[in-house]
């Protein structure tokens, strides 16, 4: 039965006076805040925040949880995000009181069982990553990104080299040019080929001495394989620059191919979409990055080390690092969950993770290639991009109008309108957890939503509690009071 609770913001619900609990009269002498703490630090007035019983704090958000879409409750088929079931057993580990009571500031005698954790976890990611020095300190695969290229900065300034630009391709998430930009560099983008790779004569022609790196993502964001990567990054490390790994795609590698040994210099992970961790809402998150060995020392300080006694400790001790990146350690919640996948499968269980999410991709788009044409092929890694460019063109059916309807049986929708290479792209992922019997059902509702009326997609959603929205319009001028729904 579908939930049609009217949501109220909490400022909507309040009322003046009403209290989560009520507090006995003060049994103490009572002084004013003015003698009791600095006039500086008072407000002129308390903020403005909705006055709310307990129960209505509850009732609020426990219902707006329900109208959500999860990976916990729908298909969620969300390519280039890889948004995988996460195990709940790594969720009950990440909670145990030895890890989810450890205080920050504890000394480091004092938790050597999760500093082995984590210094066992910079291992492991340096393994499967073909690269040898590992920070876990980034908050974010963003920060990882905008880390890596730090630490690119600070190599290239000890050697008294002025690199201004880096190159990404216009298939890049965006966060790329982005964490370019943040770290102080000049953003350069190279053009894709009619396969959708790298074009090298583009790239040939855009490397130069001021060029510190080029970022790639590989698998790329078309969900294939860069055939060229060797000659890329004979290229780019040819013109004294490094090559860097977005590793937004690793789901599709583990275990069979790494990244150091296709020649990156570094790269970042996305915990939460290679391994488990919670994803979606903002955080929290992680992103660590492993490198090769001449840039370990820029790394951010500390890193775990074990000394000869075999403790362990957080080493600060690293002149030449780029300095902290994120406050205490790093998102040691996230890392522990990731640490537990990793432990759980092993390797040959991650290489088992990225073939079945190999297979599921080829599965499904081998039942949807005749009804949305795939402009890459037949063959895909662990995601594939569909265009309903043809459906736009005959029907004016778009990309979006489809990703709307699906909301209405009960899947999330692809990404859609990305990467930016292919008109009205429907990015979809099914990822290693879905079951034949659900990638059927996805493929089957995806036919029936094209053979209905332009009309009836036009105005889907239909069945959820708030119809489409002007999404232009609420990035730029957000509603803050609920609207009065009549549906």
């Amino acid at each position: 039965m579908r939930n049609t609770f009217h949501t109220q913001t909490l400022f909507e619900l309040s009322q003046p006076g009403r209290r989560a609990a009520v507090l006995p009269s003060c049994d103490v002498p009572e002084a004013p805040l003015e003698k009791l703490l600095p006039t500086s630090s008072l407000a002129d007035a308390p903020p403005p925040l909705p006055e709310l019983a307990e129960g209505d704090v509850v009732r609020h958000f426990t219902n707006l949880s329900q109208l959500n879409m999860s990976v916990d409750t729908h298909f969620y088929p969300l390519g280039s995000c890889t948004m995988k079931y996460n195990p709940k057993r790594n969720e009950r580990l990440a909670s145990l009181p030895g890890i989810v009571d450890v205080h920050p500031l504890q000394p480091d005698h004092s938790v050597q069982g999760l500093l082995a954790l984590l210094y066992d976890m910079q291992a492991m990611l340096a393994e499967i990553a073909g690269l040898p020095a590992v920070s876990l300190q980034p908050a974010a695969g963003a920060q990882g990104e905008m880390t890596a290229l730090m630490v690119a900065a600070a190599y290239f300034r000890e050697r008294g080299e002025q690199r201004t630009k880096v190159l990404a391709p216009d298939s890049a998430h965006g966060t790329n040019p982005a964490s370019a930009a943040v770290a102080g560099f000049d953003a350069i983008t190279v053009k894709s080929n009619a396969d959708g790779f790298v074009d090298l004569d583009d790239l040939r022609a855009k490397l130069d001495g001021e060029t510190a790196v080029f970022m790639i993502t590989n698998p790329t964001t078309l969900g294939m394989f860069e055939p060229n990567i060797a000659q890329i990054a004979e290229m780019v490390h040819a013109a004294g620059a490094l090559l860097y790994l977005d590793g937004a795609n690793m789901n599709a590698i583990l275990g069979i191919t790494r990244p150091g040994d296709f020649g990156a210099d570094m790269m970042h992970f996305n915990p939460h979409k290679t391994f488990s961790g919670p994803h979606g809402g903002g955080g929290p998150g992680a992103g660590p990055i492993a490198v090769t060995n001449k840039l370990g020392p820029y790394l951010p300080s500390p890193v775990v080390v074990k000394d000869a006694d075999g403790k362990y400790r957080l080493d600060n001790d690293r002149p030449q690092s780029i300095g902290r990146v994120r406050s205490f350690f790093g998102q040691v919640g996230v890392l522990v969950r990731a640490y537990c996948y990793i432990r759980t499968y092993g390797p040959a269980g991650l290489r088992k993770v990225s073939e079945h999410a190999v297979l599921n991709a080829n599965y499904l788009l081998s039942l949807l290639k005749d009804t949305f044409p795939v402009p890459q092929g037949d063959r895909c890694m662990h995601e594939f991009v569909a265009s309903a460019s043809k459906l736009k063109a005959e029907r004016g059916i778009s990309a979006m109008d489809i990703a709307k309807r699906l909301l209405d049986y009960g899947y999330h929708a692809p990404t859609v309108y990305f990467p930016l290479t292919v008109k009205e792209a429907l990015m979809i992922e099914p990822t290693e957890t879905e079951s034949k019997e659900t990638l059927d059902a996805f493929a089957t509702v995806l036919k029936q939503i094209v053979a209905e009326s332009a009309e009836q997609l036009h105005g889907a959603p239909h069945t959820t509690v708030m119809c489409r929205a002007d999404e232009v319009q609420a990035a730029r001028q957000p509603m803050l009071v609920a609207p009065q729904l009549t549906h």
